[in-house]
């Protein structure tokens, strides 16, 4: 059997690595990076093969012989357009006849509104369309997303946030844990909405109180005013609206749930809040 990870080298495929290098014999494994030079410093003895979603023939090279593959999404912004470059994936997938694809798609892609949903959405049709044997990870929102709250709350005692609504944090790398698990088992569901418990900013602040074992003022402000708060820091006003806009979906539903895919298929809990914010403060 080869196990592929595409995107090896940013920290969800780092993570990912880190975790099929416990389940399978690294002869087994073949990791995908654009950049070769980097992935070999950062994984030693494990096979790279240089490829790109910007490039279709690039990536059915990189896939010769792969039976069972970790597909993990782009991120925005890049010199072609993520969708483009997911259905550059999905036709080099086609072409080398993989036996299997994990995507990590969003919550709920079929039917969110989110504006971070249609690209996922695309690709998962595309998917489904070639007719490939697939299973669609669909992960909430990483703990490392808030790093901005949680770093002011060490650093301030401050917290602030603006998003009414609930998201099913969990640390990046139990994300990456679940992904490998549904890779290399045989079985699986078509859908898994990855998440760990409902939780609000609120939540996530008072964990932050144990975490560091000190007080923190949790404040809760306009969206408008939190954008000018990130510009007295000395941020420019569109940069400061860009991270204003990564609360959106928190407040707009997205991340609502009620799901226990990712601790099913982990088979343990979750680490609790406090323990995963001291873990990241740590690193």
């Amino acid at each position: 059997m080869k196990y592929a990870i595409t995107a090896a080298t940013g920290k969800f495929g780092q993570a990912a690595v880190t975790h099929l290098l416990k389940t399978v014999p690294h002869e087994e494994i073949v990791l995908i990076a654009r950049d070769l030079d980097k992935a070999k410093k950062i994984f030693g003895n494990v096979e790279v093969r240089e490829a790109s979603y910007d490039n279709v023939d690039q990536m059915i090279t990189a896939l010769e012989g792969i039976d069972r593959v970790l597909f993990i999404s782009s991120q925005p912004g890049g010199r072609v357009e993520r969708v483009d470059q997911h259905l550059n994936m999905v036709k080099a997938l086609s072409a080398s006849n993989v036996k299997f694809v994990a995507y990590t798609s969003f919550p709920k892609a079929e039917t969110s509104s989110s504006f971070l949903a249609s690209d996922h959405k695309a690709t998962e049709n595309a998917i489904k369309a070639a007719g490939i044997p697939h299973a669609f990870l669909r992960n909430n929102w990483y703990i490392e997303n808030e790093i901005g709250f949680l770093s002011s709350g060490v650093a301030n005692h401050i917290a602030a946030y603006w998003a009414d609504n609930h998201a099913g944090w969990a640390l990046e790398r139990e994300y990456a844990e679940g992904a490998i698990e549904v890779l290399t088992q045989i079985e699986n569901k078509e859908v898994y909405e990855f998440s760990g418990p409902a939780k609000n900013f609120n939540d996530l602040g008072e964990a932050l109180k144990v975490a560091i074992n000190q007080n923190v003022k949790i404040v809760k402000m306009p969206a408008s005013d939190y954008t000018a708060q990130l510009e007295k820091t000395g941020l420019d006003h569109d940069t400061a609206v860009l991270f204003t806009s990564f609360q959106k979906p928190i407040d707009d539903g997205s991340l609502e749930t009620s799901s226990t895919d990712l601790v099913d298929v982990l088979g343990h809990n979750l680490k609790r809040l406090p323990d995963a914010i001291q873990e990241i403060l740590e690193k």
